[in-house]
């Protein structure tokens, strides 16, 4: 069984092999392949090669075009700079204010050599890799992307003082969005990854006032185009956690500080998946195979078995191979969905 239809299969609550694993590489998948992480941003050949390298190494069943959440912003006319061997920095172009924002043009993927290499990425990884992973392309969701043009302290004061204007600015990140969608998809993207972090750092009335509504718009236009749908916010999200479930997006990413799935796993929709959760330094960097083991043992369980193995985030460069064998060896513990008890 192949990585797309372990993914597809599982989603669908039909019998797999073992539950998919999609852990979170970014800096970790490059420093595995030994490359530099400003290559692994900008250079798409040198991405796809390191998450191809990794996903047939450990038994990965996905691949992805994440490495930083910058692409959009550049379009969008932020200035970024890339160290040759840490994570990307913003340096200026911010709109000043919430009324630039509001007034924006919406930005062509086309004419941007960030979101021209995720098209090229996507497309390698279809010619490479065909269906044998289930290809994730990406996308930032309309609370993260305000913040990535006005900077997080500009951004939190205008949630409060010009929710009219940042409406706006968020329908115009939408709008573009959805033709970002489209292109990925037409590359050959199997599922639509949304990038919302900030969403858990401004509780729940301003997520639903901002977020949900305009997520779940995403999440509509990706079916549309008959694809997956993915929600990551990181964070404890148990607050807004039945938002997301409700904008009926597939799979929804949990992170290690929501204490548990349980009471949320009846509100899940037939086709309707958790991922994670286990603490990416705590379990997975510094745990051994037994804490790993216990960690995914407990998601799943908590989940009904609903769970697509993954940590809460991002898994860190640090991490030793002898931990990414001992997270993927933790699947097969695992019973088929619906025979836990």
């Amino acid at each position: 069984m192949t990585g797309l239809e372990r993914t597809l299969n599982f989603l669908k609550q039909n019998n797999v092999d073992y539950p998919p694993f999609h852990p979170i590489i970014m800096r970790w998948a490059a420093r595995y392949a030994g490359v530099k992480y400003r290559d692994f941003c900008t250079v798409p050949e040198v991405k796809c090669a390191a998450m191809i390298k990794c996903a047939e190494d450990f038994g990965i069943d996905w691949v992805t075009v994440m490495s930083d959440p910058w692409a959009e912003a550049s379009a969008f006319g932020i200035q970024v700079e890339y160290p040759q061997d840490s994570l990307p920095v913003d340096t200026g172009g911010h709109f000043p204010d919430a009324a630039a924002a509001s007034v924006m043009k919406n930005y062509d993927p086309l004419n941007n050599s960030r979101c021209l290499n995720r098209l090229k990425e996507i497309e390698i990884f279809r010619k490479k890799a065909g269906d044998k992973f289930f290809i994730v392309g990406w996308v930032e969701g309309p609370v993260a992307e305000y913040v990535d043009l006005r900077k997080a302290s500009n951004a939190s004061v205008d949630f409060l003082t010009e929710p009219d204007l940042v409406g706006k600015a968020m329908d115009i990140i939408v709008d573009s969005a959805m033709y970002f969608i489209q292109l990925q998809i037409k590359a050959g993207a199997h599922c639509i990854g949304i990038g919302d972090s900030f969403c858990s750092q401004i509780g729940p009335d301003l997520y639903y006032r901002f977020a949900s509504e305009r997520q779940k718009k995403l999440v509509d236009y990706i079916h549309s185009q008959n694809a997956v749908a993915k929600l990551h916010i990181c964070g404890n999200t148990e607050s807004i956690l039945e938002g997301m479930i409700s904008t009926g997006v597939d799979i929804i990413d949990i992170d290690h500080m929501v204490p548990s799935v349980e009471r949320f796993t009846p509100l899940l929709g037939h086709n309707q998946v958790f991922s994670g959760k286990s603490d990416p330094v705590t379990v997975i960097l510094d745990g051994n195979r037994k804490t790993i083991h216990e960690s995914v043992i407990s998601d799943y369980t908590d989940s009904l078995g609903r769970c697509i193995v993954s940590a809460g985030c991002e898994i860190t460069p640090e991490t030793t191979i002898e931990n990414m064998k001992n997270f993927k060896s933790s699947v097969f513990e695992l019973k088929r969905p619906g025979s836990l008890n």
